[in-house]
């Protein structure tokens, strides 16, 4: 896979339940960051809301998002607040 560039627009490529998002969500790139014991690298990601307001970041192993491809459309759906 190759890396997203910084600011770019990916996928989340699974579930993340304690971030109420799902699979096929979309995300910025804001940082990557090393793993404390030299694992795999992470991605600190930022969610929108459909009108572009932030609603969560987070930071996942960057296995965790795909590129976007032109043959993918964008969906709309529900999200309530994270649950903490």
């Amino acid at each position: 896979m190759t890396k997203p560039k910084l600011y770019e627009e990916v996928a989340i490529a699974r579930n993340i339940p304690e971030e109420n998002l799902k699979q096929g969500d979309v995300a910025v790139v804001v940082e990557y960051v090393p793993h404390s014991t030299g694992e795999e690298e992470g991605a600190i990601l930022e969610i929108f809301n459909a009108i572009g307001e932030s609603v969560a970041v987070v930071t996942v192993p960057i296995s965790t998002i795909k590129s976007l491809r032109a043959n993918q459309v964008l969906m709309v759906r529900e999200r309530t607040p994270a649950k903490f």
